[in-house]
């Protein structure tokens, strides 16, 4: 292994202030970053990885390999569910087993950012259509844990209303911004783009990193309780989001041999969503236990991603 791409990730600075808000929670300091100040960030991040896509897409020609891709991301946001919800429900009820596999077969936004930072750290820059992918692999995984809650839940009757489901999972708000902003990088004059280049590119960065400095504290909060669950969604979140990643960075070379494309495959079949899903779940499930699925996804699976998973799946990658 390339233990020089595991240091520069322990090492960059975004990551380090994620690490600096769990501390900070465990000092018990009053660090925070204001609640409306850290919306503004995560709408920020959207928005450039949204616009800067679009940009990007906008050179590409629609090719067969882009239309196999969306297939390929659309698959995986399906069968993850499947097969995680099946391991789950051995240890767990019915409702925390479909949250749980729709959280895991969803995608995170803040994971996808951090990808695409870690990408510019090699040098590396994302491809416009992937973006269209990640916001096209947030739908499904959500629609098949609710059928899955309905079909297995012989307790009582589940009635899931298929059709606000489906609407809800495309106007959540960070599936709309980034696709709309996707849209709006596509169809912009490259000329007037140059204008706000400096605000979607140059403050992308330390954006990035107050970011995750939140994200930190709230992991930190989220930590003490989830412990009380035992090893199980621990091991889960830890192992799963890992085989996902490997296996994905392998069998994406059946699809594209391009290494940015098929990193991010392996970086989102590995992240696990914390907004869209619990989003959901909140209106549709409401017997799911939020104190289960977020911390699995927010506390565990994204610092384990962004640690050691991400240099993984990037020397996968390199090398077959």
């Amino acid at each position: 292994m390339n233990y020089n791409l595991l240091i520069d990730n322990l090492t960059n600075p975004a990551l380090l202030f994620f690490v600096l808000g769990i501390f900070a929670f465990y000092l018990k300091s009053d660090l925070e970053v204001p609640s409306n100040s850290s919306k503004f960030i995560s709408l920020y991040l959207l928005f450039a990885i949204g616009f800067k896509g679009g940009q990007e897409l906008s050179h590409e020609a629609f090719t067969l390999e882009i239309g196999w891709s969306m297939l390929f991301g659309i698959s995986i946001s399906l069968v993850i569910p499947l097969y995680t919800f099946f391991i789950l429900k051995r240890k767990l009820n019915v409702f925390d087993a479909g949250a749980i596999a729709a959280a895991y077969g969803s995608v995170s936004a803040v994971t996808f950012v951090t990808a695409v930072s870690y990408l510019e750290s090699q040098q590396l820059s994302l491809h416009g259509h992937m973006v269209a992918i990640m916001a096209l692999m947030e739908s499904p995984a959500i629609i098949i844990g609710l059928i899955l809650i309905s079909v297995f839940n012989k307790d009582e009757p589940y009635l899931i209303k298929k059709r606000s489901v489906i609407k809800h999972s495309f106007t959540n708000g960070s599936v709309l911004l980034i696709l709309g902003s996707l849209v709006i990088g596509y169809i912009a004059n490259a000329k007037q783009a140059e204008g706000i280049k400096p605000f979607t590119n140059d403050l992308f960065k330390g954006f990035l990193a107050i970011f995750l400095l939140d994200m930190g504290i709230t992991s930190g909060r989220k930590l003490k309780a989830f412990f009380s669950f035992g090893w199980f969604p621990i091991i889960f979140a830890i192992l799963i989001p890992l085989i996902n990643g490997c296996l994905i960075a392998l069998l994406s070379s059946f699809v594209t041999h391009d290494i940015t494309n098929r990193f991010m495959f392996a970086v989102l079949s590995a992240s696990a969503s914390y907004i869209a899903v619990p989003a959901a779940m909140k209106i549709s499930v409401p017997n799911a236990n939020p104190g289960l699925f977020l911390p699995m996804a927010l506390a565990v699976t994204f610092p384990i991603n962004i640690t050691i998973g991400m240099p993984i799946y990037f020397l996968i990658v390199q090398n077959t």
